[in-house]
């Protein structure tokens, strides 16, 4: 599809999701290569930069007034946060609340700033009687694994039905 965008005119829309569309894909690649080292702990890690991005696509579609903050350069205090934008979502598509976007982004944010919350994403048995924190490969916790996948396939299909938002004439020849 990202061929169908060079040599022709955008709109600021398109220009942004040609940019955070191509990052989602990067990190969700770099995420499965992380992954498929055993680095999970960089995985989880790497999650809340992919959802951050998923999140904007999705946000810009339902809020297009607002590429204008994007153009200005998305800044903080000008732009919503995460949890915020996840929150405006849920309301635009009026979906009952069931979780806060603080809530959402509680485990990303605290694995992101290293709090003391975020140990038990690198914590690995030392023997019978002993855990530590690993840095490097973690093979003996397929839960976390299993846990990274299922957070990661669902902001896949998101930033696939943005291509195809913010794109709908090239993914409908594509086909």
């Amino acid at each position: 599809m990202a061929p169908t965008s060079h040599g022709r005119e955008l709109t600021d829309h398109q220009h942004m999701a040609c940019q955070v569309i191509a990052q989602s894909l990067s990190i969700g690649l770099s995420i499965r290569e992380l992954i498929r080292q055993g680095y999970l702990f960089g995985g989880h890690v790497l999650l809340r930069a992919l959802v951050e991005r998923q999140t904007i696509l999705f946000y810009l579609h339902l809020y297009p007034d607002e590429i204008a903050k994007w153009n200005r350069g998305w800044h903080q205090g000008d732009a919503p946060g995460l949890s915020k934008m996840l929150e405006e979502i849920q309301n635009k598509l009026q979906r009952e609340t069931i979780v806060r976007g603080k809530e959402l982004t509680a485990a990303m944010n605290s694995l992101m700033h290293a709090k003391p919350d975020s140990a038990p994403w690198n914590l690995v048995s030392l023997g019978e009687n002993s855990v530590g924190h690993a840095v490097s490969k973690i093979l003996n916790r397929p839960e976390l694994c299993d846990e990274l996948c299922a957070d990661v396939i669902p902001a896949l299909f998101v930033i696939q039905a943005m291509m195809n938002a913010y794109f709908p004439a090239e993914c409908s020849r594509l086909g």
